[in-house]
């Protein structure tokens, strides 16, 4: 085969060669290729070989679009004239397909080879956005993925996994047993083996192989024809432009590879042979087309900064010798300048000049070997050349999968994995230049994941071809680009370098892809391990490391405030995490046990190393600069992990990997200045920084970071104060707080470097933090389940929390494989030990509680630690939180009732190694400090809190609970040079210096200080100051001066430094300003010990005299068997008594002089006199707690006042006497109603002028419309047969109704017969409060003028009642009228019922007017009519207008009435769709239907209809001549019995005058229930099978002529039988008879259950309706009795009897004209309709009355069945899968959120969605985020999920993945919202969708 291709490639293409017959190219493609596929076959198939590299040459040289007119020319005549270039390539395509199938079809040659697949390995590609899931049970790598597909099929049950979105893209591991346990493949690829798979024939694939490497060849011609080297950056758009031409031809390669292993072997190769690649591209020989491509390639090779090694004779020679690894022959050997010399022809450089002049340029050590991997390539492949093209375009999507789809290929694989490492150095620098970094990030860490996640792979890599060196030398190159000098310390002489944050590389992370790259293959143990081998490799990382050492510096802003804030430290905090401390965590990850000694021993000596230099380079000798701080310290932190590590599990010896003194004192600095600068920031003193600055110390301290930053930062000061002289340390962290000159015994001192405001927050700041360095164990001795557990305990204490935000919240081991992975099982079971679950709550009214962890209550009793509390909040007021939290619960527990003080808990005992850090608590100076402390404590000096004190007895306690040991020979004289604190303690042990007593102790205090005053008398005795030089004065004591001591000391010691010169003591710093008082020196009388002031603070804090008595006077137990609780709670009287038990216990002789002072008891000393000044202080004081106490009580009576306001204001439930509409009979008297206007407050009757009106919200609603007839519910579809039908809901129903009585009747008729408003009804609700209406429009006017609006429109008339904010948009007028007024009417009168009916017949006739004459408008006419408006203007059109005849009056008229008919449904099914609980409105005072029908009514009477059509008389009267009325009409007047009686009802009460009588009411109800009861009966014998009815007509005919005839249903019943059967109605069955007709024969009783069904909704409308209008209350029953009490509540039964025989519905009736005559009359109309329409005559008589309660779709339990099937539906109208896809839960209806795609006239497609299904209203599910979204209007908000996890948490946008189920009680909320319409009042956050949703 090589030899046919030479031949070829010397042959070239000549113009074509005249020995390739003619006849070949007659032929069609399929024969050809057959022909060719037969020479090739034969065993000498030399010419077979040419004749198809000649037909490939033309085929494929005609692909050329780009090429010269030459070769457009040759072009268009191979491809026979094809159209353009796209036809010849779709040609050329043609042919290439043709020959791979060898003359047969494509598609089966296709199947022929999948069939041949012997991969085990899923290996799907996907890309971003995909749908992918992880398991951490299964996965051996922590990046293990799986598609859908094979996570389905596999069995992972229990297991802990989580679906995710690939951010960057990924393929499936499923079969790799290298990535993930053989447990967890899917049944596809559950290891197949190799054997059974059939051979592949020799013939199947010969053509590919002889094709392939020519196709690949021509696309690799093109991408080199497609790039040209610009002068500047290459456009983008020119780059697609080329891809997208080769989409095609990519695609077809990415196709291949999906044919399974037999191909992808072909494919490999090809791809990796040298010997076609060399053949192809040389570039040699006489084709010119061959050799300008092999140019264009040099050409892009140079422009890179690479050279092809062919230019350096060096190359040809050398043989690789067998030491060098193979890679050296790629040009890894020569190439001898260094790193510096190339900078200067980089063209890299240019773009970052401006820097060059500051930037020191780092020399690498070893420069020969990194400049080859930074500048040498030389390809050998097709597969090399090819990756070097898909970086240059910078990594097209289509590439990037073909090179992937490769990966399941072993061979490929490594050879890809190879190409990849040596092209490394190339994509970082593509990567630096490239505008779209982020997208190129994502697809290079696509591929690299797959390469390097592989242990075996990355472990064979680095051997072969130093991995490692070239990832370290790339990302230092990376970083070098980026440097500037580092301003720490020393500004002008340092020689540090550091990144600049402010660079795009950092700001942007381009950085990365490297990172996270060289962090996967660190957490390889092979690969590790030969890292922390190899010297060279770890000097290079941490130079690379101290780039970062100091970067991002702060510089404290003391005069202006900071101009631009910069928000660079964001950068800097990413990149030391990611950068510095994740590798770190990677390599500590390797160092657990005893044997890696050695590594950790190499990383701490090369990092001290690294420190010593940057020390050196920053000029640091002893003092920080004041006012710099920078937070970032990686070399310190290396350094302490390290140590950490190394004593915790490899049982390294401490002491042997420290440095000297020297180093141990410098090392503390900077961690040390970080703490301070925590402390001046959190006390304010950055301000001037701005926000940033507060950010840093928050994000330094934040769950993320702190332990890769403040933990090693504390451990690294623990291990130095463990070794460092304790009174050198204690005196640097008081100097470094700045707090020195607060500690002196003087009332007052000055401070020259310190505000007096910041003196307290400080000196707060620097207790805490010893406190904290005290008592922290996290690397001292703790377990990693103890931190774990500590962590929590922490974390629960500040708040209760959700699973998830703990998970986020406790610091894991960032290193994934390290074994604290979240939701590990260690994480759940500490978790259940320390919290109990709280689940998820629902306030109805509320937000959505999540599922919560609340501390356990012996958790608060023994594990509450305030000092991991203060180490972990980010907020200062969460420390408050756990303090307020820990309170209530001593309160509620009753341990303890006062304000307790944060509790003592004892200490995991240290690590041996750390021992010495308890001297920190046995030093004088120590000492020194808390006696000054308690002392000015004591004498109240400012300046000092209730939190000092509590630090210094914690102090104090820790020391006791520390103290070394029986008391030897304390008195012993300290050896060496006598020291200043000597004169005040003999010793360093805290037990003994407790009990010392201080006589007298000189300060240096200001002048005008009081202390002054008194010294000079004293002094004037001589013999008193004699007497004071005996008793040992203490001196001066001063911090400072001590610290440099004992620096001098030490550097002394080392001699060897001795050179270096110590600065002078007094450095400018500390000189005080000059115009500061005069410091002189006064004697002050103390005489106390700490003992002592210990006991007069009991004293003070319990406010008694002698409060303090020894326990063990009474008890002398307690000292002998001392029950010391392990954890105290208590306050500051408790500490001390505790404190002072533990002294006795420790010494007699400190029992002894506790006894004595107690003995003594003296009052508490106060200074000599208090001045003035101070009696100033002290009155202040009481004067303040006076005024608090004042305001708290002022306060408590406001809340009290407003509590009742509250309550009588939103008096919801109980309704009261108050209450607008509700009348009461109990006075006779003439009193109007009366209204409060919640606007200006008056109260006062609603009169014509100035008329009041109700806060209401009008709403259109489709609620409904969407009950259904059947109980089973709906379902959510979620497969492709599921789907919803809508034809089975009421709205749907009664539109066919409509439409079909439209068809056959006159339309005026058909618009009174029905009522509408199942869909978009309008929905009036209140909140009960009124308003004057013209104080209304006030209000309104100011909401205009108010431009900060929450979420509503004021211009729609949207306002919220200024009472109880309840969103509303109308104001319902109230009637004028008085209560006794409707007493009169309520008074039963003794008329007829045929007088009745001839009452409301003439009322009905009156002409319908205002109540005052229409001419005159009144005010309150005026806003009757502009209400009325407002409800038409609330529903859209095609809700309103349903005549043929578009605003005809009739129109109107349906409408009005139809508004009360839809407020009436609805409040009966808010009371669940019956009456049986009966019971005043649910709504109480909120109803507002009294109001709504006046309104109506006025309007309704302005359309009188025509006393000829009124339907009153066809019910009352009968007509005479029946006949002659059908003949004048082209159109009849629809049938009486097809009328809908309810529709009726409401006509009839409209129409009447308001107010109307209750007589007049009751006579419409019986006029109206005798024909309901008829049509039930018409409905019953169409249902009835002509047996039945045969039957039923013989029964019913016997008995006619009884006397209760007319109120039998049998006698009704039959005669309405054989009245029908004169007409069609029963004719004509034949096929239909099945569906109509019910199987069962019908027995009385179901009849009568029949009867009552049919007439209960009637009746049950007509009670609420009397309860509203008459405000009747409605009786309570039960549902089986409904019928009965409902109808004699309204008089339709004489009175309710309870009797033994069952109740007859038809006892009811109450005929008022002779009934038989009347039916006869109303099935007359029937039969002449019947004539000629039968079927729809009987399809209207059944009219479905028995509609259940409307529901949102049943959702299923697991939200992983919705999000499988809808997150890759095609949108039905778009077709195309939307970006983010929604369901609507009401319908089902699949929509496009926001999807530009389905938009319709500047509507998006819920929107129009919500206008269609919900009148507005819209409730969908966004299948992506698991959240529901509500529209309402011009709206929307965001509701909250109904899907939580198995912690009780939404997931919103799925972002945790995790399995979600449905929580039934969230989803009956969201529907009880839906039903009762209060999204608007429940929901808080809305906001406008401008019609974009």
């Amino acid at each position: 085969m090589a030899a046919a291709a030479a031949a070829a490639a010397a042959g070239g293409p000549q113009p074509p060669q005249p020995e390739l017959p003619a006849s070949v190219l007659a032929l069609d493609k399929a024969a050809t290729a057959a022909h060719l596929k037969a020479a090739l076959s034969r065993p000498d198939n030399r010419a077979g070989a040419e004749e198809l590299q000649a037909l490939l040459e033309r085929v494929l040289s005609a692909e050329r679009p780009l090429a010269a007119a030459a070769g457009g020319e040759e072009a268009a005549a191979a491809g026979g004239g094809g159209g353009g270039p796209g036809a010849a390539e779709e040609e050329a395509l043609e042919w290439c397909k043709c020959l791979l199938a060898g003359g047969g079809g494509y598609d089966e040659f296709c199947a022929a080879v999948r069939a041949y697949d012997p991969a085990a390995l899923c290996g799907l590609v996907w890309t971003a956005n995909f749908v992918a899931y992880r398991c951490r049970t299964c996965g051996i790598s922590p990046c293990m993925s799986l598609c859908a597909e094979c996570f389905h099929q596999g069995d992972h049950t229990g297991h802990d996994f989580n679906m995710f979105r690939s951010q960057a893209g990924g393929a499936c591991d499923c079969g790799d047993s290298n990535v993930m346990r053989e447990s967890g493949f899917c049944k596809r690829h559950q290891l197949k083996s190799s054997s059974n798979i059939p051979c592949v024939p020799k013939d199947l694939l010969m053509m590919s192989e002889f094709v392939l490497p020519r196709f690949i060849f021509c696309l690799i011609q093109y991408l080199r024809e497609g790039y040209n080297e610009p002068a500047d950056v290459p456009l983008e758009k020119d780059l697609n432009k080329v891809l997208q031409l080769l989409e095609p031809q990519i695609s077809f390669l990415e196709d291949l590879t999906k044919m399974g292993g037999a191909m992808r072997s072909v494919l490999t190769q090809v791809l990796t042979n040298q010997q076609n690649y060399k053949d192809l591209t040389s570039g040699l020989g006489e084709n010119a087309c061959a050799k300008k491509s092999h140019e264009k390639y040099l050409i892009a090779l140079k422009s890179s900064g690479l050279t092809y090694p062919e230019d350096k004779l060096v190359y040809g020679m050398q043989e690789p010798s067998a030491g060098t690894s193979t890679l050296a022959v790629q040009g890894f050997a020569g190439a001898t300048g260094t790193l510096g010399q190339v900078d200067s022809s980089d063209e890299e450089d240019q773009d970052g000049s401006q820097g060059l002049g500051k930037r020191k340029r780092v020399k690498l050590s070893s420069g020969t070997k990194d400049q080859s991997i930074m500048d040498v390539l030389k390809h050998k492949s097709f597969l090399e050349e090819l990756l070097f093209w898909t970086i240059k375009y910078e990594f097209p999507q289509k590439m990037v999968t073909f090179l992937l789809n490769m990966l399941p290929d072993q061979e490929y694989k490594v050879a890809f994995t190879k190409t990849f490492v040596q092209h490394y150095a190339f994509i970082m620098k593509t990567l630096k230049k490239s505008h779209e970094s982020d997208t190129m990030s994502n697809r290079i860490v696509h591929i690299s994941v797959q390469l390097f996640s592989n242990e075996e792979l990355a472990r064979q890599v680095t051997e072969e071809c130093q991995l490692l060196d070239i990832m370290v030398t790339v990302l230092l190159y990376m970083m070098e680009s980026c440097l500037i000098k580092s301003e720490l310390q020393d500004e002008e002489n340092s020689l540090h370098v550091v990144v600049n944050c402010g660079e795009a590389l950092l700001k942007n992370n381009t950085y990365w892809p490297l990172v996270s790259d060289f962090i996967n293959i660190l957490s390889h143990q092979s690969v590790a391990k030969r890292f922390l081998e190899d010297h060279g490799l770890l000097v290079t990382w941490m130079n690379f490391v101290s780039f970062f050492q100091g970067m991002n510096l702060n510089k404290r802003e003391l005069n202006e405030h900071v101009e631009f804030e910069s928000q660079t430290y964001y950068a800097a905090f990413a990149a030391e995490l990611e950068a510095c401390a994740q590798p770190m965590w990677g390599l500590l990850s390797h160092c657990k046990v005893r044997e890696t000694q050695e590594y950790t021993q190499n990383v701490v000596r090369y990092c001290l190393e690294a420190l010593q230099d940057w020390f050196d380079a920053i000029n640091f000798v002893d003092e920080p600069a004041p006012n710099q701080v920078t937070f970032h310290l990686p070399l310190h932190r290396y350094y302490a992990m390290f140590l950490s590590k190394a004593v915790k599990c490899q049982e390294l010896d401490l002491d042997s990997v420290l440095p000297d003194q020297e180093m141990l004192m410098k090392l503390m600095i900077h961690p040390l200045q970080i703490q301070a600068s925590l402390a001046e920031i959190h006390s304010n003193m950055w301000v001037r920084n701005g926000l940033q600055i507060k950010g840093q110390a928050m994000t330094y301290v934040q769950s993320h970071f702190c332990n890769s930053m403040i933990d090693p930062d504390i451990y690294l000061l623990q291990v130095c104060a463990s070794r460092l002289d304790p009174d050198y340390f204690i005196s640097s962290i008081f100097e470094r707080f700045k707090v020195v000159d607060l500690l002196t015994m003087a009332s007052q001192h000055q401070n020259t470097v310190l505000d007096a405001e910041h003196e307290r927050s400080m000196l707060e700041g620097a207790l805490t933090f010893l406190v904290i360095l005290l008592s922290l164990r996290l690397h001292l001795g703790m377990s990693d389940d103890e931190i774990l557990r500590a962590e929590m305990v922490a974390q629960l204490c500040m708040n209760d929390r959700t699973h998830s935000s703990l998970l986020d919240l406790i610091p894991e081991n960032p290193n994934p494989k390290s074994g604290i992975i979240p939701g590990s099982y260690s994480f759940e079971s500490v978790l259940s030990a320390v919290a109990d679950f709280k689940a998820p709550v629902f306030e109805p009214g509320g937000s959505m509680q999540q599922g919560m962890y609340t501390p356990k209550a012996e958790v608060w009793d023994q594990e509450f630690d305030p000092v991991m509390v203060i180490l972990r909040t980010v907020y200062r007021r969460d420390v408050q939180s756990a303090m307020d939290r820990y309170t209530a619960f001593l309160k509620q527990s009753g341990k303890f009732p006062g304000n307790p003080w944060p509790p003592y808990k004892k200490r995991t005992p240290l690590h041996p190694s750390y021992k010495g850090l308890m001297r920190l608590l046995h030093c004088k100076t120590l000492h020194i400090v808390l006696f000054t402390l308690l002392y000015k404590i004591l004498m109240d000096h400012q300046n000092l809190s209730e939190h000092v004190l509590c630090m210094v007895l914690y102090l104090i306690e820790l020391g006791l609970e520390n103290s070394p040991g029986e008391e030897s020979d304390e008195e012993a004289s300290v050896v060496g040079p006598e020291r200043c604190h000597d004169s005040w303690f003999p010793g360093s042990n805290l037990v003994s210096n407790m009990r010392h007593f201080i006589n007298y102790v000189r300060v240096r205090v200001p002048e005008t200080a009081p202390e002054v005053k008194r010294d000079s008398l004293a002094s004037t005795s001589s013999d008193s100051l004699g007497s004071l030089q005996n008793s040992g004065t203490a001196q001066v004591f001063s911090l400072v001066a001590e610290r440099r001591k004992k620096f001098q000391e030490i550097i002394n010691r080392c001699s060897s430094e001795a050179n270096q010169v110590v600065r002078p003591k007094t450095s400018s710093k500390w000189s005080a300003p000059g115009s500061v008082p005069q410091l002189t020196t006064a004697i002050l009388e103390i005489k106390e010990s700490i003992l002592s002031l210990l006991i007069k603070l009991h004293h003070k804090l319990s406010g008694k005299q002698n409060s303090y008595y020894p326990p063990w006077l009474d008890d002398i137990e307690i000292l002998i068997q001392p029950e010391i609780p392990k954890y105290s709670h208590g306050d500051g009287i408790t500490a001390i008594e505790r404190i002072l038990l533990k002294a006795a216990l420790q010494s007699r002789m400190n029992k002894r002089i506790i006894e004595e002072i107690c003995r003594k008891v003296t009052p508490p000393v106060p200074p000599k006199k208090i001045t003035t000044a101070e009696k100033k202080t002290l009155d202040k004081e009481e004067r303040r707690q006076k005024a608090r106490e004042r305001q708290q009580k002022l306060l408590a009576e406001f809340a009290s006042r407003q509590k009742s306001f509250m309550e009588t204001a939103m008096d919801v439930d109980s309704p009261e006497t108050d209450i607008p509409m509700e009348i009461t009979t109990a006075e006779p008297q003439v009193s109007e109603t009366v209204y409060d206007c919640v606007i200006c407050g008056q109260s006062g009757p609603s009169s014509e002028d100035r008329p009041t009106g109700l806060v209401v919200l009008l709403q259109a609603s489709s609620v409904l419309g969407q009950c259904r007839d059947s109980t089973e519910p709906k379902k959510l579809p979620i497969t492709e047969e599921e789907q919803i039908y809508p034809w089975d809901t009421c709205a749907a129903v009664h539109d066919v109704r409509l439409s079909l009585l439209q068809r056959y009747f006159k339309d005026s008729s058909c618009l009174l017969a029905v009522s509408i408003g199942w869909e978009g009804g309008v929905y009036v609700q209140t909140c009960g409060h009124t308003l004057h209406i013209d104080c209304h429009k006030s209000y309104m006017e100011s909401l205009r003028n108010d431009q900060v609006l929450q979420g509503f429109s004021v211009d729609k008339g949207e306002f919220t009642c200024p009472l109880c904010r309840q969103f509303a948009n109308s104001v319902l007028p109230c009637y004028p009228g008085s209560n006794v007024e409707n007493n009169l009417w309520k008074r039963a009168s003794n008329k007829s019922i045929q007088d009745l009916i001839k009452d409301v017949e003439e009322l009905q006739g009156r002409p319908g007017a205002f109540p005052v004459s229409i001419s005159s408008e009144t005010n309150l006419s005026k806003e009757m009519e502009s209400v009325m408006k407002d409800i038409k203007n609330t529903t859209q059109k095609k809700y309103r207008d349903y005549s043929k005849t578009p605003g005809s009056p009739d129109n109107d008229f349906l409408f009005m009435y139809s508004v009360a008919r839809t407020n009436l449904e609805l409040e009966l099914v808010h009371r669940g769709g019956n009456l049986c609980s009966g019971g005043a409105s649910t709504a109480g005072k909120r109803s507002c239907l009294n109001q709504l029908f006046h309104v109506l009514a006025l309007h309704m009477r302005l359309y009188s209809i025509d006393s000829e059509y009124n339907p009153w008389r066809k019910l009352t009267q009968l007509i005479e001549e029946m006949n002659s009325q059908l003949g004048n009409e082209e159109q009849p007047e629809v049938p009486i019995l097809y009328h809908d009686v309810t529709s009726l009802l409401l006509i009839q009460i409209l129409m009447m005058p308001q107010p109307l009588h209750k007589d007049h009411f009751t006579c419409i109800v019986k006029v109206l229930f005798t024909l309901l009861y008829i049509q039930g009966l018409v409905a019953l014998s169409v249902k009835c099978s002509e047996e039945d009815r045969s039957t039923w007509k013989h029964v019913g005919a016997l008995r006619k002529n009884t006397c209760e005839a007319e109120k039998s249903y049998e006698v009704l019943l039959s005669f309405v039988i054989s009245e029908l059967s004169k007409g069609k109605l029963y004719h004509e069955e034949g096929t239909q008879e099945g569906a109509m007709v019910s199987p069962i024969a019908w027995s009385p009783e179901s009849m009568e259950k029949y009867l009552q069904d049919f007439c209960l909704p009637f009746l049950r409308i007509t009670s609420l309706l009397q309860h509203h209008l008459f405000g009747e209350d409605l009786p309570a029953c039960q549902e089986e009795e409904e019928f009965a009490v409902l109808a004699s509540c309204l008089g339709l039964l004489p009175t309710f009897y309870q009797t033994e025989h069952p109740f007859i519905s038809a006892s009811c009736l109450d005929w008022s004209v002779p009934a038989f005559d009347i039916i006869s009359q109303w099935c007359f109309e029937i039969n002449s309709f019947t004539e000629q329409h039968t079927e729809q005559g009987k399809a209207l008589l059944i009219q479905e009355s028995r509609w259940k309660l409307p529901h949102l779709l049943q959702l299923p339990e697991n939200y992983n069945t919705i999000f499988q099937y809808y997150h890759r539906k095609t949108c039905s109208v778009c077709t195309k899968v939307p970006k983010d896809p929604a369901v609507c839960l009401v319908c089902g209806t699949f929509v496009c959120l926001k999807g530009l795609c389905c938009k319709q006239q500047s509507f998006c497609e819920c929107v129009l969605h919500s206008q269609n299904c919900g009148a507005g209203t819209g409730i969908f599910l966004l299948i992506n985020a698991s959240v529901i979204i509500i529209i309402r209007g011009h709206r929307f908000c965001l509701w909250g999920s109904v899907y939580l996890d198995a912690h009780g948490e939404e997931d919103r946008d799925l972002r945790r993945g995790k399995p979600l189920y449905i929580c039934k009680e969230r989803y009956k909320v969201l529907e009880q919202q839906w039903i009762s319409h209060t999204f608007d009042h429940i929901n808080k956050r809305w906001g406008p969708h401008y019609n974009g949703l």
